[in-house]
């Protein structure tokens, strides 16, 4: 597999939110109407980016990130916001090359930390990002508004 790693285009707007179809499924339900949209958002690089693994020119997964300010960092950290594997591509490290690229994308950009937040249906995956050097750090808290 000659697996090459590539920041999303416009065209891959479509096989990106059937991808994360199944991810949001996994968590909470359907995917947001305004999945596209936000999508179209991180195209520019600005709050954050769109990594696609592909094989061949087959999409096998993507990594989607976003640049936050913090005073504490004097500047931006990067979050990984989400991180999806075509099922047929899951056991041929997929997953490790995007994280890795997120992770090298972040230090680049002069990123203080890169995180990644773990929800009950994805707190199996937390030995996976140890691999990478994430480490648990306090807890998260939310509230969804309306």
């Amino acid at each position: 597999m000659a697996l090459n790693i590539r920041n999303a285009v416009e065209t891959d707007r479509e096989a990106c939110i059937e991808l994360l179809q199944e991810l949001r499924a996994a968590d909470r339900g359907p995917l947001s109407v305004d999945a596209g949209e936000v999508f179209d958002r991180l195209l520019d690089g600005e709050r954050g980016l769109v990594l696609i693994a592909e094989d061949d020119g087959e999409m096998l997964g993507l990594a989607s990130v976003t640049f936050n300010l913090a005073m504490r960092y004097g500047g931006e950290y990067c979050q990984l916001e989400e991180l999806v594997v075509d099922p047929a591509a899951r056991g041929k490290s997929v997953g490790a090359r995007l994280v890795e690229a997120a992770i090298d994308l972040a230090r680049r950009r002069g990123c203080a930390e890169i995180g990644a937040y773990l929800v009950a249906a994805t707190e199996h995956n937390r030995p996976f990002y140890e691999k990478f050097g994430l480490e648990a750090v306090g807890t998260e808290m939310r509230r969804v508004l309306d």
